[in-house]
């Protein structure tokens, strides 16, 4: 039903934390991270790589930023690399910088690329704080079309473990008004929002909860464009770390994540699962962990004793086939990027 394909790996980087976008409506643009480990960022890069083919072939990955190199205590580093295609052509990568090592202190910067992600202009800082950004969300119902979305997580003080916040253009970027808080809690620990554009204008953020303890996804809702969000509730996505939600052409929604089970997971790394899930708006919209139905297949494992996996984006080509990219370590000694491509009715049939 899934058929995998290679991406990128590299004899000296640890390639990790990938995302893809569809250009003009043929072309991938994949962008990773390269780094010397998951748990080591002395030397980082950002990368990029091209397929014409539907993600059969890629082209020999090329550079999205500059390397960094040193302490990664006193050194920023490149971190999580997000991309989006604009309705225009355009393609914006955001990406977030770490300033202090371990602390969820970030900056994060745009870059352009008006030739299907052949060149990238410079990184362009942006007034988003916070780690792990997700992608770049273009609203497209009601008087806020056109309006930009940025969202990052960063850890908060002693009254909160962590918060979801998310920063908002009207003038494509040019400047941005916010945060608006999305999640944070003092007993939850929410992160990796992926924020998706209901059919009716409602926006739902999808959330990691980070306790290592297996608990569900959660989901918030905002009715006015992101300003304001309600209490997060869980959705049935158990032990789901890094969602990444989008609506199929059915309107449908699909998520790809991992799981982390908890516990003392497994030696070395801890992640070996990658799934893909689907559902309804009238789920996310439900409130209620009892009225929203999720159908949840696995798509890889990760074989390695130091397995390591599960971040991961996805499009969907117009005659339907869906193409996900995630990294992994599995049969090669260090972090690798892998594609996938199956259909909607690889979930379920009919």
């Amino acid at each position: 039903m899934i058929a995998k394909f290679p991406i990128a790996r590299d004899d000296t980087w640890y390639l990790a934390w990938p995302d893809v976008a569809l250009h003009g409506g043929a072309r991938l643009v994949c962008v990773f991270a390269a780094c010397t480990h998951h748990g080591n960022r002395d030397r980082t890069q950002m990368m990029c790589t091209l397929s014409d083919d539907r993600g059969r072939t890629w082209s020999a990955p090329h550079p999205l930023t500059a390397e960094t190199r040193g302490d990664p205590k006193t050194v920023p580093y490149w971190n999580c690399p997000r991309i989006t295609a604009l309705a225009d052509g355009r393609l914006i990568a955001v990406v977030d910088r770490i300033t202090k090592d371990g602390g969820g202190c970030a900056e994060n910067h745009l870059l352009e690329s008006r030739d299907g992600g052949e060149s990238w202009s410079a990184p362009r800082r942006v007034p988003v704080e916070g780690i792990v950004p997700d992608r770049l969300i273009v609203l497209t119902h009601g008087v806020h079309a056109g309006r930009w979305l940025l969202s990052a997580h960063a850890r908060a003080d002693a009254q909160w473990r962590s918060q979801q916040r998310v920063w908002w253009s009207d003038d494509q970027g040019a400047t941005w008004q916010g945060p608006a808080v999305i999640a944070r809690s003092a007993e939850l620990f929410h992160c990796e929002g992926s924020i998706l554009e209901l059919p009716g204008g409602d926006l739902a953020c999808f959330l990691r909860e980070n306790s290592s303890t297996g608990i569900d996804c959660h989901v918030a809702l905002s009715r006015d464009a992101g300003v304001t969000w309600d209490e997060p509730w869980r959705f049935p996505l158990p032990a789901c770390h890094r969602p990444v939600a989008g609506l199929l052409a059915t309107g449908e929604v699909l998520i790809t994540h991992r799981y982390m089970q908890g516990g003392l997971g497994w030696a070395g790394w801890w992640t070996q699962n990658t799934f893909a899930a689907l559902t309804d708006t009238a789920s996310v919209l439900a409130g209620d962990r009892a009225k929203a139905h999720t159908r949840i297949m696995p798509l890889d494992f990760d074989r390695s004793p130091q397995s390591d996996c599960g971040y991961t984006g996805w499009v969907q080509f117009a005659d339907g086939e869906i193409y996900v990219v995630n990294y992994c370590v599995d049969d090669w000694q260090r972090g690798q990027i892998r594609g996938y491509a199956f259909r909607r009715e690889d979930l379920v049939l009919g």
